[in-house]
């Protein structure tokens, strides 16, 4: 999940095919559609391109909205590019589209993208290698759960398949910067969800863990709530209560080999935290259990948002 953009047009000489979802922190950064939609699309929880078809935009039209937008922003150093899962291009494609940026932002620092875990394992590792020497240095992966069975009820692959993708990234240099959704468990798988989850990030930690707290759309609510019941049972959605209970076995059983910059400072967390893992570990856990003892407030519904 991302943050939505607000308008049309945004400063640049750009204009945007909406809706257009992007990272929360990539907000101040240069945002380049190389494809319209998802390429997948079939997440239950997920709402962001309903709306839309998947279409690989025509390479003459990217490259006129780089052109563009440097006429505005000629010192641009990042650009994300969006919209769902731009690593879903072939490699030679994207090569063209980095090779273009470069060309055009002499000051560029780093490209971005979301990534799938299908789109990131039927890349190769040199194809992987080549796109972050052409300064693709990061994506943002919806890792969502560990758990095999919370997977298969939200549609969204395999743990294998998330695991082999996190290290697929890693060996090729590339930072990931994965998200877990709160919540999407709901009251009864909600242990099972945390473990797995927290289980496979230990053997292949990300660059960044984010967590997200589950929110339904109108339009998919239905769709969710019945692929969770043929799984076998009803979904029971967590209350904020459960959340912290969530949050707090999440971090009580994560311990990363390596550092892990985490966050849950997303508009829809219910408790925003930062911190370090596994270094802010202690101090993270207490700030959970003085919320749960009622001795820090939580974020009000009416401020939380997707």
């Amino acid at each position: 999940m991302g943050a939505r953009a607000g308008a049309a047009y945004t400063g640049q000489m750009t204009y945007y095919d909406m809706p257009l979802w992007r990272p929360p922190s990539e907000g101040p950064n240069l945002i380049i559609q190389a494809t319209l939609g998802c390429s997948f699309n079939g997440c239950t929880f997920c709402s962001m391109y309903k709306t839309k078809t998947y279409t690989a935009r025509p390479l003459e039209a990217v490259f006129a909205d780089i052109e563009d937008a440097a006429k505005d922003w000629p010192d641009a150093t990042r650009v994300f590019l969006a919209d769902g899962d731009a690593l879903v291009l072939p490699t030679d494609v994207l090569d063209q589209i980095l090779d273009k940026l470069a060309a055009v932002f002499p000051s560029l620092q780093r490209v971005t993208c979301y990534a799938t875990p299908i789109n990131i394992n039927k890349k190769t590792t040199d194809n992987l290698k080549s796109l972050r020497e052409k300064r693709l240095n990061m994506v943002y992966l919806g890792l969502e759960s560990g758990s095999n069975e919370i997977l298969k009820r939200i549609h969204k692959g395999s743990a294998k398949a998330m695991e082999k993708a996190l290290k697929g990234a890693g060996d090729a240099g590339l930072k990931v910067s994965a998200t877990v959704i709160l919540g999407l468990g709901g009251k009864t798988h909600w242990r099972e969800h945390i473990v797995e989850t927290a289980n496979l990030i230990n053997r292949q930690p990300p660059r960044f863990l984010s967590t997200l707290q589950l929110g339904l759309d109108e339009d998919v609510e239905e769709r969710f709530l019945k692929a969770f019941e043929d799984g076998g049972d009803a979904f029971i959605q967590q209350t904020d209560e459960g959340i912290l209970d969530e949050l707090e076995l999440l971090l009580e059983t994560l311990n990363p080999p390596r550092p892990i910059i985490f966050r849950s400072n997303h508009g829809s967390n219910c408790l925003p935290l930062a911190g370090t893992l596994p270094k802010d570990k202690d101090r993270l856990l207490n700030e959970i259990r003085q919320a749960k003892a009622g001795e820090q407030p939580l974020r009000p519904e009416y401020l939380r948002s997707f």
